[in-house]
């Protein structure tokens, strides 16, 4: 038996203790910056982020059987993720209705800033998915990787300047995008002003 081989509790009965493979482990060490990432933006704090992808790893290790090879391992993860996450909004929602209000949180404007948040996030991606595979590369790997233009050079194998002109004329497209398209943004204004 190999030394990398961890347990989780299976589901069904916690009697005996089911495998966790190499594979299946290594997958999901590789997804946990990108899971921290993207927690971080629904919980909106490091503290909560850090909670909630523990409990989705705890939920994938004691799901192993659940995955299905072939299938986005990152994906699978993101799911998870997304899916406590919403189980907590829900749990906190009803501890609340049954108990009283919490008086730093009385009159706060806080839960209608986060949804505007999510919804400009969601317009955000969906027009980074429409740039071009060259400035959305140029723009992720330094915007959201924070990587030097030199560095996103070398990972691009161009010349800096061919990474400093992809970056503007993907900023000119996002922002072109955002301004004409809006959708979401705009269907709130608009709900709100009438």
């Amino acid at each position: 038996m190999s030394l990398r081989w961890k347990y989780a509790e299976p589901p069904v009965s916690g009697s005996e203790r089911v495998p966790v493979t190499a594979r299946f482990s290594d997958q999901l060490i590789a997804v946990l910056p990108r899971l921290r990432r993207f927690a971080r933006g629904l919980a909106g704090s490091a503290s909560d982020a850090d909670d909630l992808v523990q409990a989705a790893c705890e939920r994938a290790l004691a799901r192993e059987h659940q995955f299905q090879e072939g299938t986005r391992f990152d994906s699978w993860m993101f799911r998870i993720v997304q899916t406590i996450w919403i189980d907590q909004l829900r749990a906190r929602k009803v501890r609340k209705e049954d108990g009283e209000v919490d008086g730093e949180r009385l009159g706060s404007d806080e839960a209608v800033r986060r949804v505007e948040s999510r919804i400009a996030l969601v317009e955000v991606r969906r027009a980074v998915s429409r740039l071009p595979a060259e400035q959305r590369t140029a723009l992720l790997l330094v915007t959201v990787e924070g990587m030097s233009y030199k560095e996103a050079a070398e990972i691009a194998k161009v010349p800096v300047g061919t990474i400093m002109s992809r970056l503007a004329r993907a900023r000119v497209a996002l922002q072109a995008q955002l301004d004409a398209g809006g959708g979401l943004r705009r269907s709130t204004d608009d709900a709100e002003a009438g």
